[in-house]
């Protein structure tokens, strides 16, 4: 149960803030040299943070499914859709060789250290005034590709799609929203699935409710860090974490 919790806590901890929760699950057991959690247990770990982004933004879902006709509802179900099928394309026709990828520490050291740069080069993007209500269908494909590159564990999801949001003119906060709220339909297809998964093979134990609760609690608390510092401090101590850790990892491993 505390193993359970321990990868609950990681996983809530590092899934929002822009450093990569699946390289940490890969690099952390490795450097301790024990055993981590597998593709399907990190997967169901998701829910849990799904469950943290759902209450953090369920004024703006609620507003989607009480308001369907309204033009910032109609412009958000647009921006989720589109900004899905990029990674969802992909995911899917890539999945063995993604969970190749995760045998592998060297490989997410180096990926973790390339969300570094991506995130520094990110820094240097002008300052946007859109909003997410702004968004266009384009805006989503550029950000939906962005978030396709994050299937590579070490490679940011949320760092990806912040970037993506930034690249097309939104304001910090809202490029994070927007990463946010794209965020719900890819954890949740992925935690779902593999959650089936465990349950047909027997494999879904108690246990993982507690590091679905941790991750919950710990994956709230990291959004609203991430919205003060995005605001206050930017991405570069981000960027800065995830080259120093990934270059640690990478020669220790």
């Amino acid at each position: 149960m505390l193993n359970s919790a321990l990868w609950g806590l990681v996983q809530g901890l590092t899934e929002f803030l822009p450093i990569s929760s699946s390289g940490h699950l890969v690099l952390i057991p490795a450097l301790l040299d024990i055993d981590g959690p597998d593709l399907a247990t990190s997967a169901v770990l998701h829910l849990g943070t799904l469950a943290a982004l759902v209450w953090y933004y369920r004024r703006d879902l609620w507003g989607v499914v009480a308001s369907p006709g309204a033009p910032s509802s109609r412009t958000i179900v647009v921006l989720l859709v589109v900004g899905t099928i990029p990674a969802a394309i992909i995911g899917l026709t890539l999945e063995t060789p993604i969970e190749v990828i995760f045998s592998e520490p060297w490989i997410v050291a180096v990926s973790l250290m390339i969300t570094g740069a991506v995130l520094a080069l990110a820094s240097l993007l002008p300052a946007g005034t859109r909003t997410v209500e702004d968004g266009t269908w384009r805006d989503a494909l550029t950000v939906g590709i962005a978030q396709a590159f994050a299937l590579l564990p070490g490679i940011s999801r949320s760092g990806m799609t912040i970037t993506g949001g930034l690249s097309v003119g939104l304001e910090r906060k809202q490029a994070a929203r927007y990463a946010f709220l794209l965020g719900i339909p890819a954890i949740a297809a992925a935690g779902l699935r593999e959650t089936l998964r465990l349950i047909d093979r027997g494999g879904f134990e108690p246990e993982l409710l507690v590091g679905m609760a941790v991750a919950a609690i710990s994956g709230y608390l990291s959004i609203a860090l991430l919205i003060r510092l995005i605001q206050r401090v930017g991405l570069v101590p981000f960027a800065a974490y995830c080259v120093l850790f990934g270059g640690f990892a990478y020669v220790a491993l």
